[in-house]
């Protein structure tokens, strides 16, 4: 699995990661191990260079977006 893939799949899941990403993006990223194009693709919600950077298929595309859920 490419870092890309791994760290989205990561802020999706890990609620510390996505909020820290959500302070200081490029540090993460850099953590991340990610390479140039990755973090700017990232940076800039690129999500045609996401897409071609991970190898995600049509349909079955994942996004830096994270879904909270909010009591009513």
């Amino acid at each position: 699995m490419s870092n890309l893939l791994d760290l989205m799949r990561k802020l999706s899941s890990d609620a510390a990661l996505a909020a820290e990403y959500e302070k200081d993006p490029e540090t993460v990223l850099r953590r991340a191990g990610l390479s140039d194009d990755e973090r700017q693709a990232m940076l800039g919600k690129d999500y045609a260079a996401i897409k071609r950077l991970t190898g995600l298929a049509d349909g079955k595309f994942a996004t830096n977006h994270i879904i909270q859920a909010y009591d009513e």
